[in-house]
């Protein structure tokens, strides 16, 4: 039997772009579509949906993502924004319900790649940058995928490994924001999609792993996995990787 899939934001790009891929892969179905002005709690009954997608706003997706839990509907979670507070309290609220989930702040396979391998090498080289480039519509910054990062690649160091340069800022921010000690470097603007580079630097020699992203069809081979993955889930994942 198919899975029975809704989607919220269905009205955004994001959104029309999962409800074609979901309808053409095998295994999953559309059973409904929901924006800003749908009661998402009826709409997950009515339906009967066992796994709700959501691309919706950072103000709105932990709301909405308590509302998917506490309907019985597995969370697949791709808007950007949650704190790692609220991604902590959704995680207990799926396993009180003994719910699948995930999180993930990008659903690209070399986006996950780049982060994984980043975390291998921060072992070695623990003076690390990240720059992100997103498209001038994006509602948040720094990206979900560069805190993500930054995380990975605090997890790898110590305080006898990490770097943090000294220096001073004529301007304000000049020098980025700091998230677990590591500066991120966000960019704005027309004519970008979704891009990150991290940077490490070592005596004479740096290293830089990029990854760009070119067209919004990168991320649906993510969503559909993630969507077939939650129903063999009993909590909440953060992390495409953590179901790849």
């Amino acid at each position: 039997m198919s899975i029975k899939v809704l989607v919220n934001g269905a009205f955004g790009r994001m959104g029309q772009m999962t409800i074609k891929a979901i309808a053409n892969h095998s295994g999953l179905e559309i059973v409904g579509q929901t924006g800003r002005d749908y009661d998402l709690k009826q709409a997950i009954k009515d339906s009967s949906a066992e796994v709700v997608v959501d691309f919706t706003h950072p103000n709105a997706v932990f709301k909405n993502a308590c509302t998917i839990i506490e309907s019985g509907a597995r969370p697949v979670i791709g808007t950007s924004g949650l704190t790692q507070e609220e991604v902590q309290q959704l995680q207990h609220q799926c396993h009180a319900a003994k719910l699948g989930g995930i999180i993930a702040p990008n659903f690209s396979l070399g986006a996950v790649l780049m982060m994984k391998y980043a975390k291998e090498i921060a072992k070695w080289m623990p003076h690390v940058e990240i720059i992100e480039m997103h498209h001038d519509k994006k509602a948040d910054s720094p990206s979900g995928t560069a805190m993500r990062s930054a995380e990975m690649l605090a997890e790898m160091m110590t305080p006898n490994t990490s770097a943090t340069t000294i220096t001073s800022e004529n301007v304000p921010g000049a020098r980025g924001a700091q998230y677990h000690g590591i500066p991120i470097h966000a960019i704005r603007l027309p004519g970008f999609l979704a891009h990150q580079q991290i940077i490490f630097g070592n005596q004479g020699e740096t290293l830089t792993l990029r990854h760009d992203s070119l067209d919004r069809q990168c991320f649906m081979p993510g969503v559909c996995l993630a969507c077939e993955k939650v129903m063999s889930l009993d909590q909440l994942v953060y992390g495409l990787d953590e179901i790849l």
